[in-house]
């Protein structure tokens, strides 16, 4: 499903049901002490995200390597490649590109039901909520609520390689808008200074979301600077 929300350049493995890969089989040494710790659940997800990282690699023509975290918990691809992972109850999932194919890459997916009450008013600005009442109105099909929180996952997914920053829920405004069935396309309206992408300075980051299967998908596809900006 997600790779329909991807550009060409972008390879996407794609998971479902719940994995029953043993972690300890299937990480590299240097991942498996990062989750040494971790409950059983936690260990399967971080594991299952990365076959399907590793499986994208190799859709990529590159030998399996290891993802291990970096800064904030950020994945560490290896050289010449860029992208993201993302898992929830019943779903995992990776998106790679080669470096000079995008800037930057952000996924997310959720569970398409409303989020727990009060973690809107957390996550969204008040213009937000607005939309989110008539988007809700017009269309009661999608849990805007929880759409809402993805696109913002995956702008910070997108944001962090290219800022190395911190992005608060408050620091930029999305707006969702619908096209036809269960998909749309989003703009993430940056309030506080970009980071540069060759010369130019990001001003706000355009997304495309889409339903189905239970699951919201969010993707964000920075493009790469062209030659001379």
């Amino acid at each position: 499903m997600i790779e329909e929300l991807l550009p060409d350049s972008v390879v996407a493995v794609e998971s479902y049901g719940i994995p029953e890969d043993d972690p300890d089989t299937v990480l590299f040494p240097e991942e498996r002490a990062l989750v040494a710790r971790a409950v059983a659940k936690r260990r399967r997800e971080f594991a299952s995200a990365r076959v399907c990282a590793r499986r994208a690699m190799e859709k990529l023509g590159r030998p399996p390597a290891p993802v291990p975290t970096g800064e904030r918990g950020a994945p560490v691809w290896p050289h010449g490649l860029l992208g993201s992972m993302t898992h929830c109850d019943g779903y995992r999932g990776a998106a790679l590109a080669r470096s000079g194919d995008l800037a930057s890459l952000g996924i997310d997916a959720e569970v398409h039901e409303p989020l727990p009450e009060g973690v809107l008013d957390s996550v969204s600005l008040p213009a937000e909520r607005e939309r989110h009442r008539a988007l809700s109105a017009a269309r009661p099909d999608v849990h805007w609520d929880r759409l809402l929180f993805s696109a913002k996952e995956s702008v910070y997914k997108a944001w962090f390689p290219l800022a190395r920053a911190w992005l608060d829920f408050s620091e930029a405004d999305i707006e969702l808008v619908p096209a036809h069935g269960g998909r749309g396309t989003f703009h993430a309206r940056l309030l506080v200074p970009g980071p540069l992408v060759g010369t130019t300075r990001l001003t706000g980051f355009d997304g495309r979301w889409l339903t189905g299967d239970g699951l919201v998908l969010t993707t964000v596809a920075v493009p790469a600077p062209s030659s001379g900006s």
